[in-house]
């Protein structure tokens, strides 16, 4: 077994697929000794078929629970931010934990179409040092790349006066689809900004619904106002 991505790996986690001869619901397995992957199941699963965690989605009166939450989020942000928008483009990306892909292109075609060269990347990051559970949405100012510093303040600047419960994220690593975008050839500005979570990576990751909201409410004054 490979990872596609950066799945966190614990022995016992639940794992779902289907290939030619059915469907598939095996648990996962770690080599204490070696890290190695593999899975146990009543039968010999077939080479190249894709197993996913299962979904568990749990729900309180202040949070969510669920695997995959990093992009569910992220599209549901966009989702609801569609409700409201005005003037704006909203572009759903793939293949950004294989490398790349889609963005590039998107961005070209956005830019040479519309004109249009700011983005603000709908996606969730991590609660880590420094970034809480139910403190409010988070504005990255640095992962593995930096965005333009007056970008970001302007983008600081609104959130401030909107009043709305945000936080900073400083991080020396991780990305996201922004790579695609500062790797290009167009001369688009770019922000991160996502509710954070913790357990990333794994079936159990978690959110505080005041970050959700604080998320959505801050992307429907910045498209109003960038």
């Amino acid at each position: 077994m490979v990872r596609i991505g950066g799945p966190r790996a614990e022995t016992g986690y639940r794992l779902v697929g289907q290939d030619a001869q059915g469907a598939i619901d095996c648990t996962l397995t770690v080599d204490a000794r070696t890290g190695e992957l593999g899975y146990e199941f009543i039968r010999p699963i077939e080479r190249g078929t894709e197993l996913t965690f299962y979904c568990d989605f749990r729900e309180t009166d202040t949070t969510v629970q669920s695997c995959y939450l990093d992009n569910r989020l992220g599209v549901w942000n966009a989702l609801r931010l569609a409700e409201t928008l005005e003037h704006g483009i909203i572009a759903f990306s793939c293949w950004e934990e294989h490398g790349g892909g889609s963005v590039a292109y998107l961005a070209k075609y956005i830019y040479e179409n519309y004109g249009v060269r700011q983005a603000l990347i709908s996606d969730i990051t991590w609660v880590t040092e420094g970034v809480y559970p139910g403190q409010g949405v988070v504005i990255s100012l640095r992962d593995s790349l930096i965005p333009r510093r007056a970008y970001v303040d302007k983008i600081r600047r609104i959130a401030h006066e909107s009043g709305i419960p945000y936080q900073l994220e400083v991080e020396g690593s991780g990305g996201s689809d922004a790579k695609e975008l500062q790797h290009g050839a167009q001369p688009w500005d770019w922000c991160f900004i996502g509710a954070p979570e913790d357990h990333v990576h794994s079936p159990d990751e978690i959110v505080d619904k005041q970050d959700i909201a604080s998320m959505l409410a801050l992307y429907q004054v910045l498209m109003q106002k960038l």
